[in-house]
Formats: C-alpha cells, structure tokens, sequence
C-alpha cells in the first residue's frame, strides 16, 4: 500500500513484520498489475525443487490480493492447498469487488469464505468452499467498517479452516450453481456518477458509503463542470422543502440543515454538508453556495434553486 506525500512511498506489510518478528524469510513478488511480471516472477527455490511433486505440508493464501494467480504458481501447491480468503457468500459477489456491492445494494447481511483457488480458464472466485461465515451489514455502514469487519471474522474463519486441516478433519464442498448470482466488478469513475433523475436518496448514499473512499460521488452542474458530493446523507426534515425544489436535480442549500439539499427520484432529499466543485477546493456547502453564479440555477437569477444535468457516460 502506498503512503505518503502523494503515495510517494510504500507502506511497510503488517505479514513482513510479523514474519521478521518470528524469523521467518520474507520474499517479495513483482508490485502493480502487470501480468507479464507476475508469470515471470521466480517463487523461493524451497517451493520448486525440479522432477518432484508439491509437499503437502506446502500451502498457499490469498486475501485482498488484487490479483489472479497464473497457472504456473498455482501448480507448485497440491489442489486443496490453495486458499483465497473472500469477502462474500459465495457463489454471490465473485469479483473484485464485493464489499463495495454489498453495501451498494442495501444488503443486511454479507460473509466471508475460505475457498480454493482455481486457474483463471476454470473460473473467477468459482473453487469449493472450505468455510463460511455471516456477517451482520450494521445499518449505515460504509465500506472501510465493513472491510474491517470482514477482514477480522475472514482471519478467524481461515484459521479455523487450518486448524482441522493439520487434524484431518477439513472437507470442502463446491460452490452452488445460480446463474443469477450478482457479480463484483471493479468500481469505476462512472458508478461514481449521480443521476438524481433516476436514483433515491437513500440509493445515493449507500453508493456514497460503498466507494466515495475510491471515486466520490460526483453531479454535473449547468456550467458542466462537475461536483464532488462529501459527508452525504438522506434529509430527514420538513418535507415542505420539496416545495422549493420543483423536479428532481434541483437543489438549494437550507441553513437549518448546514447543507445543500437536493431533491432525487421518489420525492426523496439528500442532505450534502459539504461540496467540492472541479479544479477548486473542498468546501462547506454554505460557503460554496454562497458563491453560485446566476447561470447555473434553475432559471437563470439571484435566486432560486440551482439545477444539476444528467449524467453522461464516461469514455474509456
């Protein structure tokens, strides 16, 4: 993980420590996401030893890693021996990004499983399950909780997991087939685009909990320049403020509130405290608002609401 000034420098692993702390070798593999790299890449010569099978004893984790192992690494651990820790209940959210659409789609209960790894031609996240475990989604939670969460019951599950592998006792079993289970794929610049024509408030936000950490949610004004939308939650108050918003995309910044609040589909209000328009800094709501130019309201003056624009889609 980068840290840093910028992400200038790489943050020391919490596994490098823990292994330099019992004296254990620690061995570093190709950083970024370059396949070619990483198929490249010459594991300790204790894990390939020429003309001999892969030791049972030898075994391979997996959690968070980002990336999908080739088939040559993959071959120097017996089957069974290759263990992905994943943070949903599989076969739902395979993927990259599970957590992200758990919370997105307003799931009140996620997990973790302990599966094998398989080569990428047999399938993404697709290998028998060694383990599993639920996990409560607190209302309101948004991804670096959850992640936590996740990460801490997914530790316990994998040890367990090994635990009644050196007894014996561990059995898999292959993943169910649901042709309709929803898939994780990466979170890109466009799911962070708000259409408030199309999607509630309370929709709004848990996008905004799910990935606002890697795209913050974003509007376009009338100018076509775009808004970064912080804090965000769903308006609670006086429905009469619907009243000052006549169609969905308007918005005015309402000083009990503390917020710019914008009206969504469903007659529903979102409540933004805090604002960041594009190439300036971030600001308080009434600060920016404040400085709102006549053109970019719904009818162009000195007073009213401002309009956002649906959203178009962004280029590749």
């Amino acid at each position: 993980m980068k840290v840093g000034r910028r992400g200038s420098e790489l943050a020391v692993s919490p596994l490098k420590v823990l292994g330099q702390q019992h004296n254990l070798p620690v061995h570093y593999i190709p950083p970024g996401k370059d396949k070619g790299a990483l198929k490249t890449w010459q594991p300790p010569s204790s894990f390939s030893v020429p003309g001999t099978p892969p030791p049972s004893s030898h075994i391979i984790i997996t959690a968070s890693f980002g990336r999908i192992l080739p088939k040559s690494i993959l071959d120097l651990f017996l089957p069974g021996r290759r263990l992905n820790v994943h943070p949903s209940l599989l076969p739902v959210y395979r993927g990259a990004a599970p957590i992200q659409h758990a919370i997105k789609d307003g799931l009140q209960e996620t997990g973790v499983c302990v599966i094998d790894m398989l080569e990428r031609s047999k399938g993404i996240d697709a290998g028998a399950i060694w383990g599993e475990q639920r996990v409560t989604i607190p209302e309101g939670a948004a991804f670096a909780d959850l992640r936590d969460n996740l990460a801490r019951t997914g530790g316990q599950l994998l040890v367990s997991v090994l635990r009644d592998m050196i007894a014996g006792k561990a059995m898999s079993k292959p993943q169910a087939e649901d042709p309709a289970a929803p898939r994780a794929s990466f979170i890109t610049l466009e799911d962070a685009l708000v259409d408030f024509d199309t999607m509630t408030a309370e929709q709004i936000a848990r996008h905004s909990r799910a990935f606002s950490h890697q795209h913050p949610l974003t509007a376009t004004l009338k100018s076509k320049r775009t808004l970064q939308l912080h804090s965000i939650s769903v308006y609670d108050g006086p429905s009469d403020v619907l009243k000052q918003l006549p169609i969905p995309g308007t918005a005015t910044f309402d000083r009990s509130a503390n917020a710019l609040l914008i009206r969504c589909a469903s007659d529903t209000i979102l409540s933004v405290p805090q604002v960041k328009q594009q190439d300036r800094t971030l600001l308080k709501a009434r600060e920016w608002w404040n400085g709102v130019r006549p053109d970019l309201r719904l009818q162009v003056g000195d007073e009213g609401p401002i309009q956002f624009l649906r959203p178009a889609p962004v280029r590749s």
